[in-house]
């Protein structure tokens, strides 16, 4: 295949057609919005989705790696329990996970 598209671009010492090389610019940006871009935006807006649904007693997951259960939640924080009597306060924006009535 790479030497197919090799053979349209043309020789590269001949000047070549510059409309192969938008051609190519834009494949290479279209891949990367397949496989990057928008792999990584619906998996944002799910995790913005599930913050949004989660209710006391959600098992969290943040991301410096801590996990507990759902206190309560404020506009911008949450208090998580992360152990009998031990609680701690985060950023809503730390919660990289949601795993709603989850033991």
């Amino acid at each position: 295949m790479l030497n197919l598209l090799f053979f349209v671009a043309g020789d590269p010492e001949a000047g070549g057609n510059p409309f192969v090389s938008f051609i190519f610019i834009g494949l290479i940006f279209l891949i990367f919005w397949l496989f990057i871009i928008r792999p990584q935006s619906k998996r944002q807006k799910e995790i913005e989705r599930k913050v949004g649904e989660m209710r006391k007693g959600d098992k969290i997951v943040t991301s410096g790696g801590v996990v507990g259960t759902l206190h309560t939640t404020d506009d911008d924080t949450v208090l998580l329990e992360i152990d009998k009597d031990v609680k701690v306060r985060i950023l809503k924006n730390a919660i990289v996970d949601v795993n709603p009535n989850k033991k």
